[in-house]
């Protein structure tokens, strides 16, 4: 009788670990950035399919991988907000509680599932004054082991973190306005980006979550609003509420 083959708990995990980064790098990246007025998103993205999207009133969400596998979280991210909303108040639907029911569901999946999730996603929240306790933005990241962390003023995922990362470092002040920001989120997506590219508006998906709008503050911006504020010549539009 032939013996089973054997493989470590610990290898099985490193292979897995290894499989899911390798998927993950081989997307494009996304920044996220807070600015004075609120919080801006931009990913690389040349396709018709969104990385970047409402989960609720104040919260954002981003994913990077496998497009299917990470659209399914927001969807699922999207379901729970709503029931927490409907049960308790919109302002008790926090990024900070999506992050961590994201980080139980995508941690228990790489430690029960043979292929993990080849996702990393990202909660944003931007502030909002009217709520005691609400007033600061807040960045979760959380990786494809269900690894969570918090994040001040920057972060990015997928692609070629380090390079996008040391733009971001360098360049990156606290209260910059919208356009600053968004100058320096292409400065460092073109960093991450094949050969150091030029990126052209219509090869960007940006959005913003602005402080200054009621009640939904998730706005999704087309190729010359994005141009607009690059120049230096728009903001968003106004609040139609």
């Amino acid at each position: 009788m032939s013996m089973p083959y054997y493989v470590s708990p610990e290898q099985v995990q490193a292979d897995k670990a290894e499989f899911a980064r390798k998927g993950i790098a081989r997307g494009k990246s996304i920044v996220a950035l807070e600015f004075v007025g609120g919080a801006l998103l931009m990913a690389e993205n040349t396709t018709d399919l969104t990385k970047i999207g409402e989960i609720y009133d104040r919260v954002a969400f981003a994913g990077v991988g496998k497009f299917s596998e990470f659209d399914q979280m927001r969807k699922l991210g999207v379901r729970f907000a709503d029931t927490t909303g409907y049960a308790y108040s919109r302002e008790d639907v926090r990024a900070r509680g999506l992050a961590n029911a994201y980080s139980q569901a995508i941690g228990e999946s790489f430690t029960r599932e043979m292929k993990p999730l080849e996702i990393e996603v990202l909660l944003v929240e931007v502030g909002d004054d009217r709520y005691e306790g609400h007033n600061r933005n807040s960045i979760y990241r959380v990786k494809f082991d269900g690894f969570l962390s918090d994040h001040k003023g920057f972060c990015v995922i997928g692609g070629n973190v380090d390079d996008v990362q040391q733009v971001l470092e360098g360049g990156y002040q606290a209260g910059m306005p919208a356009g600053e920001a968004a100058g320096l989120a292409r400065r460092a997506l073109e960093a991450g980006s094949d050969g150091g590219s030029n990126l052209g508006v219509d090869d960007l998906e940006v959005c913003l979550l602005d402080r200054e709008r009621s009640g939904r503050k998730f706005v999704r911006l087309s190729a010359d609003q994005v141009q607009g504020i690059l120049d230096g010549r728009a903001e968003v539009e106004p609040d139609p509420s």
